[in-house]
């Protein structure tokens, strides 16, 4: 970012959204065109060629999303996990180890082990809370690659950046954090020492549950010329009108994780004391292991809670499927509520791992509906499970 920047909304609104130069148009133009036209060969009309080399709808995304993350280079995919593989395919080789947390997302952890495990890239899962575990596991030779989701999914564990980043670093290793719950808005990893962020901008980058991708931010020059490669080479790029779309739903992150922010707090301080609660994991509370270091780390504490019920598996799928307003669904961060039950739907990927998250655990993606309406829809599927179990 330029000594001069502005502030988050005004990036967010700003960022890479020059005026049409023909027509003056306030919102740039979609480009869908596969090819442009030189201006005789070898002279490339702004460096445009080819369609997985270039867009400039893309551009303008990838422009928005390194401002917003406070990274020099940006690059946008097909999904988040497309994301990811690129980044693995870029800085690890077979017979190298990626270090993750033992609650990292199922998607992640089935790439890692189930997909590049076949082409000798191992990976060691553990709580990255315990800082001298981390630290010994990071001597290793092999360990390469540290591999962080804070908020974590769906356990909403709070990780320390800048500690694990100097852990890293000091190990000729590279911090890679998934930003996606925090979303750029409420947490700036790079600024923490991380090397690379990724997202699945499908989530509250895109905000609207209408469209996938994931993308990748880094301000380090040689691993966003090999990400850069990934991109172009494999060709999991966003489409032109995944890109528009995201970019739109970019210009309004901030106002919308402030609603996303109030609504979860409000949610999980009402859930606290119901009767048919075991835990509310959520960083606002004051009780969570996470609080003091996310208040620190992060501008607010996100819009999702996760909430362990007294009545078990079967309190907890009763209530994931008894919502009027919480849409019982994947995926999350949308402007609309959904409820997840990841021992089943998200996380099914990781049962009977180290990674397995609890079978009476629930999901909220807390959106920005009237809280009240949110708060009274709990509680009508919570009614009648106090003292189950």
């Amino acid at each position: 970012m330029t000594e001069n920047s502005y502030g988050f909304a005004t990036d967010a609104i700003h960022a890479g959204q020059e005026l049409d130069e023909v027509y003056g148009a306030v919102v740039p133009p979609l480009h869908f065109s596969t090819t442009y036209a030189p201006d005789g060969i070898g002279n490339l009309r702004r460096g445009y060629d080819y369609g997985r080399a270039g867009n400039p709808t893309r551009t303008s995304l990838q422009t928005q999303l390194a401002a917003l993350e406070g990274g020099e280079h940006a690059f946008s995919f097909g999904s988040g996990l497309a994301a990811e593989d690129a980044i693995i395919r870029a800085v690890m080789r077979p017979g190298q180890r990626i270090v993750m947390g033992n609650d990292a997302y199922g998607g992640s952890y089935r790439l890692i082990s189930r997909i590049h495990g076949d082409w000798g890239i191992a990976n060691t899962p553990l709580d990255l809370s315990d800082l001298d575990r981390v630290a010994n596991e990071m001597a290793a030779e092999d360990a390469t690659l540290l591999w962080v989701e804070t908020p974590s999914n769906p356990l909403m564990s709070i990780t320390d950046i800048a500690a694990l980043a100097k852990i890293a670093h000091e190990n000729n290793a590279l911090l890679l954090v998934d930003n996606t719950f925090a979303s750029p808005y409420l947490q700036q990893p790079l600024s923490l020492g991380a090397d690379i962020v990724v997202h699945s901008t499908t989530k509250y980058i895109g905000g609207h549950s209408d469209v996938v991708g994931g993308a990748v931010v880094t301000s380090d020059d040689e691993l966003a010329t090999k990400i850069g490669f990934q991109q172009f080479a494999v060709g999991a790029i966003s489409g032109p009108l995944d890109a528009y779309l995201t970019t739109r739903g970019l210009k309004t992150l901030a106002v919308r994780m402030d609603r996303h922010c109030s609504n979860a707090q409000a949610i999980a301080e009402h859930l606290v004391d119901h009767p048919a609660v075991e835990r509310v994991l959520y960083p606002g509370l004051p009780d969570h292991p996470g609080h003091e270091l996310a208040s620190k780390q992060m501008r607010g504490f996100g819009g999702m809670v996760s909430v362990q019920l007294v009545g078990g598996e079967q309190a907890a799928r009763t209530v994931a499927e008894g919502t009027r307003l919480f849409v019982l669904a994947e995926s999350l961060g949308g402007i609309e509520s959904l409820m997840n039950y990841p021992h089943e739907m998200t996380h099914a990927s990781v049962r009977g791992t180290e990674l397995a998250v609890p079978e009476n655990l629930l999901r909220l993606s807390v959106g920005i509906e009237d809280v009240n309406d949110l708060i009274a829809d709990l509680d009508q599927a919570l009614e009648g499970l106090a003292g189950r179990g």
